[in-house]
């Protein structure tokens, strides 16, 4: 028997409580060999998900982040009909600075795409979630993406400019047609802080797979639209890190996809 939101919830939100929460600012921390910060809380997350995920759901197979890369290949090999694809702690850094921004994302996914997601921010206990088909929400509460967003030139845009290529951001910098940036740390809640209307733009080069699975779901079914560079579809089945144009309101997306890619060409 497949999951359910219902059953996801309350573990996803259990487990970032009780072991998130108490080493939030206080935590050991250490460093990948790609420079990226790993620190306790990720570590004990991801051991008590897969313990939590496993049982009830043998058959599943569990990719986290903290996973070696072999791992996660060989999940991919044997999961295509059904895999967790999970960041156990979205914002390692800013969670070990203190800085309230982090979130624990997972997905359940097949090789078409997500079938189901949950975003948990512990610290304002929001809980973004989205089934296939069936909607997003935020706190059991439907979730749709503003469409009265500003125009363009008044626009927020989430992103991280140092991942873009060289042309493209420098063609935003010299003549930005947007309002203002920002860049949070923490991707799977970037793409939920969109779908909530906290930011009308985003971009971004360097997506790893659980960086947008769950939070993808929660964007396009809450009526966000996004493509890759190539204007392609962002869900890939695989580790290839993907690019990210988005934007919530669909007139404001066609205008942001055009901008973009007029400095990519």
């Amino acid at each position: 028997m497949q999951p359910d939101l219902g059953q996801i919830i309350p573990i996803v939100k259990r487990i970032a409580q009780e072991e998130l929460l108490p080493l939030f600012a206080c935590c050991t921390r250490n460093y990948k060999d790609d420079g990226s910060i790993i620190t306790e809380a990720d570590l004990a997350c991801h051991q008590r998900l897969q313990q939590e995920l496993s049982e009830p759901w043998p058959d599943i197979g569990y990719l986290s982040e903290e996973n070696s890369s072999q791992e996660q290949l060989a999940l991919l090999r044997q999961h295509r009909e059904a895999l967790w694809v999970v960041d156990p702690l979205d914002g390692s850094n800013n969670f070990a600075s203190g800085i309230p921004y982090f979130c624990l994302s997972i997905a359940l996914v097949n090789q078409e795409g997500p079938l189901l997601a949950v975003v948990y921010d512990p610290i304002r206990d929001e809980c973004f979630s989205a089934q296939s088909q069936k909607g997003a929400s935020i706190n059991d509460q439907p979730l749709q993406v503003p469409q009265n967003a500003p125009a363009l030139k008044q626009s927020l845009l989430l992103a991280n400019i140092e991942r873009l290529p060289e042309r493209l951001r420098e063609g935003l910098a010299l003549n930005p047609p947007y309002g203002s940036i920002r860049h949070f740390g923490a991707s799977a809640l970037d793409w939920c802080w969109l779908a909530y209307g906290r930011g009308q733009l985003s971009l971004h080069a360097g997506q790893n797979f659980w960086d947008y699975a769950a939070g993808l779901l929660i964007f396009t079914e809450a009526g966000g639209q996004c493509c890759s560079f190539d204007q392609k579809e962002v869900f890939h089945f695989g580790l290839k890190p993907r690019s990210v144009i988005a934007a919530g309101a669909v007139k404001r997306y066609r205008e942001w996809r055009d901008v973009v890619s007029s400095h990519l060409v």
